[in-house]
């Protein structure tokens, strides 16, 4: 049986389902225009995006962000530096983990990708919400994102 526990009028399982759902097929329409249009993966461009954006990050850096397995990030990682779009350099405060940059090649994969990856987020949410209606939701977000980062929900074992 489904749980209906409320808040108000809206049913938490409801809202959850919707919002999951949404993510998925929103995530899903933008990476396949990214790929066809820049040669690129959702998920690879996102990584690329966060090293330009944070210089200097780590792997844990990468895998608390996306609140995946530090393993499976630095496999992606590997994976990246592989297609030459990323390297490790030393970290000179640790000696035990690398920090990570773009390659040329990446930040050339990078300016490709983004504007596909833009303008797909703007067709698609452009031609579905209002601005009042998605700046309502932008700060709902916000406010649901920050409680589950405040709490440490939601992250990776180990």
């Amino acid at each position: 049986m489904a749980d209906t526990s409320m808040e108000g009028p809206v049913a938490f399982d409801t809202v959850f389902t919707d919002l999951v759902r949404v993510e998925t097929r929103l995530y899903n329409a933008v990476a396949e225009r990214v790929k066809a249009e820049a040669g690129v993966g959702a998920g690879h461009f996102e990584l690329l995006r966060y090293v330009r954006d944070h210089p200097d990050t780590r792997v844990a850096d990468l895998a608390s962000a996306f609140a995946i397995g530090v393993g499976t990030t630095s496999k992606i990682v590997d994976r990246l530096e592989k297609q030459g779009w990323m390297r490790r350099h030393p970290n000179p405060a640790n000696r035990r983990s690398s920090l990570l940059a773009l390659t040329r090649t990446g930040q050339s994969v990078l300016s490709r990708a983004e504007p596909a990856w833009q303008a797909a987020i703007q067709e698609i949410l452009g031609g579905a919400v209002t601005t009042d209606e998605l700046a309502a939701l932008a700060q709902t977000l916000d406010t649901l994102r920050s409680d589950l980062e405040g709490r440490r929900l939601g992250l990776p074992a180990g």
